[in-house]
């Protein structure tokens, strides 16, 4: 049991205070009854609340986590081949939770996974531009005008890629170690950038998904975003 305006504002109707004003006035119904006086309990899974003759629900609550997905694990919720998936981590979790994009088989990072669709289909949406980046290690030593290509955009699969912000954090004799920041989400987009300039991605591993950072979360870990980090995700 619990106060009629409480479950108005889990509802998402209003505030508590707003809501107390709206049963003021007469626009709220306990089982087809208008109710206009304060401390009216109501069991929300026995009554039925409407607002001006509409019923109205809880909203699920909403779930968003930070995982740092190891390599050999799968971005998807079952794989045919039998493979480990990200979602075999969460299979306990009260709610049922989806990933926010993908990470290859053989890529490794931050993924964020959350119940929140409306939330997930905004950060994937091309026009929204959600900056991903992603610690390289490139086979070879990479050229000054490679780097440059890699910055105005390649060809691949038929289509020149968008400008990508790229910095050189290493160069050692067999490899060099990049940080590569991309809107886009094409399939194994930055391994196929590397490929267009003549190298292969040794190792990836994506450090930063819009405000959302991987930071110090350990290998195969996860953790709870913060308030302020949901606030600057849902702002972007």
């Amino acid at each position: 049991m619990m106060r009629l305006q409480k479950y108005l504002a889990l509802c998402g109707v209003a505030s508590r205070r707003r809501a107390e004003q709206m049963i003021r006035d007469g626009l709220v119904q306990v089982n087809g009854i208008t109710v206009r006086e304060m401390g009216v309990q109501v069991d929300e899974l026995r009554d039925t609340v409407a607002v001006s003759g509409e019923t109205v629900l809880p909203e699920e609550e909403k779930h968003y986590l930070a995982y740092y997905k190891p390599i050999g694990e799968v971005t998807t919720v079952s794989d045919p081949e039998g493979r480990p998936t990200v979602m075999d981590k969460f299979r306990d979790y009260p709610v049922r939770l989806f990933p926010v994009g993908r990470l290859d088989f053989d890529s490794e990072g931050l993924l964020l996974l959350t119940n929140d669709g409306d939330l997930m289909n905004r950060l994937l949406h091309p026009s929204h531009e959600v900056k991903k980046s992603y610690l390289i290690k490139a086979s070879n030593q990479v050229s000054e005008e490679e780097i440059r290509r890699l910055r105005a955009g390649v060809m691949i699969d038929g289509r020149l890629t968008s400008p990508a912000q790229v910095r050189l954090i290493r160069e050692e004799t067999f490899d060099t170690v990049l940080l590569i920041s991309i809107h886009e989400g094409r399939n194994r987009q930055v391994r196929k950038m590397l490929e267009a300039v003549g190298h292969q991605v040794v190792s990836l591993r994506r450090v930063e998904f819009g405000p959302i950072l991987l930071g110090d979360l350990p290998r195969g870990q996860w953790r709870t975003l913060t308030e302020k980090e949901i606030a600057r995700l849902k702002t972007l």
